[in-house]
């Protein structure tokens, strides 16, 4: 039976509390293992069909097992099936109700920073991987990286997940030229080129950009214009106005030694207010849409599709199927990277590349029906094998081998440039089945971009930089350092909008001073402390 403790619901992750360095059984798998490490546990029982139930914590997936031609090929030849569940509206009350219940599916996949994984590892939901490997498929330790296991090794030496898109420092030394940031600044190509090609740089030219935009194009297809456009506010504030805008004005990471967290507001930085008056101008002048602080993600990329935006400070990589929906109407009407806010001495931006943790972790429920055939299946999306598959597909039908590189055939190509979603949907390659991918595996054929999609990816190469010592660093749940995050958190996503909404400048630099102090009131010092120690761990483990 399992024994449920009560903790708190806290934004933590798998990876900050990995603090242990590799054990001897994982950095030595046992002689037997080592002996058997060579065969792929699958093979052996691909002959016998097995259905997962495999919960996908974002609501936005859409995808179906069985539907298309990869997923097919997969299950013929691995004798896996999966049934993806999705949640239909809030993710976390989702996940928690089955928590709660103990109803977990076969297979998970969620954010590392999710701080139900936690809660699951504590109430004893979940198998440890190692154990598990060691038991049923130690051909999972030949097709890991060891220092991904590291980073998610816990402090009782186990592992309960594996990332996907994480990088290590050894691809950046790898890959370096190949690598590309999510982070970018975009413009519709045409309106720029229109206008003139404004310097966006700083506040003055931004705001003039703005300007000049809505004046003359008023509207796009005979609905207004969105000025500037950006990621969803929620509440904790909105992370391309976080994050984004301060590796935008290079602001680093660390001050006197300690951690910077940018999620809890950068109101002490005068760089980031600089540019945060501007955005307040911006709302003054009617250049702010309301449509910015109300949209979710599927309406934004609905009106990108539609060319309203004039700019956004946004993730290039969910951009593709406006990007694409745009080009076939016409191809100088995509959005494409320029220079966008810099501070006042007009540094490059240092923008984020893939860290550590990757982006999702998978994790293996105890009511797993068949917890070997879950390694050895989690074991074959991970190996080299797995990721041919899941981005490539099936050879001489999806993609042919040309002078050593996988190359889609043009037909898949074509349809992958033209209509993602029918290639996702009928197809199946490039990485629709995300939840394993290595990204960093993938940049040793280099990039074959979509003409509606080059541009951004290629821009961000010169700038990008590993904030791996960074990853992680969410405090144990239900510590008052943790508790104290969350109250600064939420306080920063009432307090956000309101600067950009403030009537003047003395108001906004009122709500500034108190938000401040309310900071130091409640203790943020701990907080920076504390995160400055699993900061410098990382570093240790990292070889900083």
């Amino acid at each position: 039976m399992k024994k449920f403790k009560v903790v708190a619901l806290g934004f933590a992750m798998v990876a900050a509390m990995s603090l242990v360095g590799c054990s001897k059984k994982e950095a030595a798998p046992k002689a037997e293992a080592k002996k058997s490490a060579e065969v792929a546990g699958w093979k052996a029982n691909a002959d016998k069909p097995i259905k997962f139930d495999w919960y996908i914590n974002f609501s936005w997936f859409a995808r179906h097992w069985g539907d298309s031609k990869v997923s097919k090929y997969i299950t013929q030849k691995t004798g896996v099936d999966v049934n993806f569940i999705v949640p239909a509206g809030n993710e976390a009350e989702k996940l928690n109700a089955m928590i709660a219940g103990d109803a977990l599916p076969d297979l998970i996949t969620l954010g590392w920073w999710e701080g139900q994984i936690p809660m699951m590892i504590d109430a004893d939901l979940l198998y440890s991987l190692d154990e598990l490997a060691d038991k049923y498929d130690p051909y999972f330790w030949k097709v890991t990286d060891p220092v991904k296991v590291g980073w998610y090794r816990q402090a009782d030496g186990h592992i309960y997940g594996y990332p996907n898109a994480s990088y290590t420092s050894t691809d950046y030394e790898k890959y370096q030229g190949k690598l590309t940031s999510n982070e970018t600044f975009l413009v519709r190509k045409d309106m720029y080129e229109a206008l003139g090609s404004p310097d966006m740089t700083t506040p003055e030219g931004f705001l003039n950009a703005l300007r000049a935009a809505k004046a003359k194009f008023p509207t796009v297809n005979g609905q207004s214009l969105i000025p500037f456009g950006t990621n969803e506010f929620g509440d904790t504030g909105c992370s391309q106005l976080q994050g984004y805008l301060a590796h935008f004005l290079a602001i680093a990471p660390e001050k006197d030694g300690k951690f910077v967290n940018a999620d809890l507001g950068l109101t002490d930085d005068p760089e980031y207010l600089r540019w945060m008056k501007m955005f307040r101008q911006a709302h003054e002048e009617g250049l702010f849409a309301t449509d910015v602080f109300v949209d979710k993600r599927s309406q934004i990329e609905e009106k990108a599709a539609q060319g309203r935006y004039f700019c956004l400070l946004y993730q290039n990589w969910d951009m593709q199927a406006p990007q694409n929906a745009l080009y076939a109407r016409d191809p100088n009407s995509i959005y494409i990277a320029v220079d966008g806010p810099k501070n006042s001495k007009g540094d490059d931006p240092v923008l984020a590349g893939g860290g550590i943790a990757g982006w999702t972790v998978t994790l293996i429920s105890k009511n797993c029906k068949d917890p070997a055939r879950a390694i050895q299946f989690l074991s074959y999306l991970i190996s080299e094998e797995g990721q041919m598959d899941t981005n490539f597909g099936i050879e001489g039908e999806t993609y042919t081998i040309e002078n050593g590189v996988p190359k889609l055939t043009p037909e898949v190509a074509e349809l992958d440039k033209t209509d993602k979603n029918k290639q996702e949907t009928d197809i199946g390659v490039q990485y629709t089945y995300w939840m394993l991918m290595d990204t960093a595996w993938q940049a040793q054929f280099g990039a074959d971009y979509a003409p509606s999609l080059a541009q951004p990816q290629l821009w961000t190469r010169p700038y990008v930089h590993s904030y791996a010592a960074y990853d992680g660093l969410t405090l144990p749940v239900g510590s008052d350092e943790q508790l104290i995050y969350e109250d600064i958190q939420r306080r920063w996503g009432k307090v956000l909008p309101q600067l950009i909404r403030a009537g003047s400048e003395a108001e906004f630099d009122k709500i500034v001073a108190e938000f401040n102090q309310y900071k130091k009131d409640k203790g943020i010092d701990k907080v920076i402390d504390a995160q400055t120690v699993l900061m410098n761990a990382n570093k240790k483990k990292l070889g900083m």
